[in-house]
C-alpha cells in the first residue's frame, strides 16, 4: 500500500469512526488496518490518532492530512470519471445504494439486463432505507424518494410514488367500510417506523382546499416496508401504502382501496442522485436503463391498480 492509499484509508478511519467498520466495509482483518496506520504515522513522522479502547480520534495533524485526503480522494475520481467518457463502452465498477423494497423489485433486474450487455462491469448493491451519503461512501448512483437535499448531488426524476389507504375484504367485513375521517382515524392501523423516522400521519386536502392530515390509530409499528402489506393481507389491520409498494394484491382481490374520494397529497417521486453533471457513461446508460423498465410516464406499478388515475384527487 503506497503514501496515497494509507491517506485514504486514514480518512476511512476518520469518517467511518472505527477499524472495525473499516475492516468490516472492506472484508479486511482488523490488524491489517491498524498496521497500515501506524505505517503511515512511521512514514509521516506525526501522529494522526488518539486511540483508547473504546475510540478513537484525529490528532491536529491527523486532521490536517484528513483534509488532504479528501481533496485527493476528490481528485483520484475526478480523474477517473473523465477518462471514462473518453470510452464508447462502459467500464470499471458501479457502486449503488437503494431503498430496499425498490432496490429488490427494480433495480436488481437492471443490474442482470446491465451485466449480461456489459459483462465486464463490476457492480455493487447495497439496499439500505436510510439516506446514504453518496459522496462520502464512494457511490456512483443512489435510488431514493425525494429530490437531494445535497447541494453537492445531482438528480434526475425516475418516476412519481402515489400514496394510497388498504385494507382486506375481512377487516372491512370486520369494521365496515369508513367513509369519514374520524371514522378512519378511529380504526387499527399498522404504520412504518425506523430510527428518526415515524409515518403515523399524511397530509391530504379538505373539501376547502386546505392542508389537513390524517392520524392513523397505531396499533403495530414496523420498520420492514414490506410487512405493512403483509399485516394488511392478514385482516386485522389497514395500512397507508405507496403504488409502488403494491404488487398484484388489489388485482387479485386480497386488498382494497379504501376513502379514495380523499385528496391525498404525493409520498413523492424516486431520483436517481450521483455526485457529478457529467457522469461517466456507465452511470448514464444504468439510470436510462432503469427509467425503461420502471416506465417513462406513467410508472409500471401504478398498472397494478386499476383507476388509480381517478383515486385520491389524482383526476385533478
Amino acid at each position: 500500500m503506497d503514501l496515497s492509499s494509507r491517506l485514504l484509508l486514514l480518512l476511512e478511519v476518520a469518517e467511518l469512526g472505527s477499524f472495525a467498520k473499516v475492516s468490516e466495509q472492506r472484508n479486511v482483518n482488523r490488524s491489517a488496518i491498524s498496521k497500515q496506520i501506524t505505517k503511515l504515522e512511521q512514514e509521516l513522522g506525526v501522529h494522526l490518532l488518539n486511540r483508547t479502547t473504546r475510540s478513537l480520534s484525529l490528532t491536529a495533524a491527523g486532521s490536517e492530512m484528513a483534509n488532504q485526503a479528501i481533496h485527493l480522494r476528490a481528485l483520484l475520481n475526478n480523474s477517473k470519471r473523465l477518462a471514462q467518457n473518453y470510452h464508447h463502452e462502459p467500464l470499471g465498477e458501479l457502486k449503488i445504494s437503494s431503498s430496499t423494497l425498490f432496490g429488490r423489485q427494480y433495480v436488481q433486474q437492471v443490474i442482470l439486463k446491465f451485466q449480461q450487455l456489459y459483462p465486464d462491469i463490476r457492480i455493487e448493491l447495497l439496499l439500505e432505507d436510510r439516506e446514504v451519503d453518496i459522496v462520502g461512501e464512494g457511490f456512483d448512483i443512489g435510488f431514493r424518494i425525494g429530490e437531494p437535499k445535497e447541494s453537492n448531488l445531482i438528480s434526475k426524476k425516475i418516476a412519481r410514488n402515489r400514496l394510497l389507504i388498504v385494507a382486506a375484504p375481512s377487516f372491512i367485513e370486520k369494521y365496515g367500510l369508513p367513509t369519514t375521517v374520524p371514522k378512519l382515524e378511529s380504526l387499527p392501523a399498522v404504520v412504518y417506523s425506523t430510527q428518526g423516522l415515524l409515518i403515523d400521519k399524511i397530509k391530504y386536502q379538505d373539501s376547502k382546499g386546505e392542508d389537513a392530515f390524517i392520524q392513523f390509530n397505531i396499533a403495530y409499528k414496523v420498520n420492514e416496508v414490506e410487512m405493512l402489506i403483509n399485516t394488511a393481507l392478514a385482516g386485522q389491520m389497514l395500512t397507508v401504502t405507496t403504488a409502488q409498494m403494491i404488487e398484484n394484491e388489489i388485482l387479485e382481490g386480497k386488498l382494497i382501496p379504501i376513502m379514495t374520494h380523499l385528496n391525498l397529497m404525493d409520498y413523492g417521486s424516486f431520483y436517481a442522485v450521483y455526485p457529478h453533471r457529467d457522469s461517466p457513461l456507465k452511470t448514464r446508460l444504468f439510470i436510462e436503463m432503469l427509467k425503461d423498465i420502471v416506465g417513462d410516464k406513467t410508472p409500471i406499478w401504478e398498472s397494478r391498480i386499476p383507476g388509480l388515475e381517478k383515486m385520491y384527487g389524482n383526476s385533478k
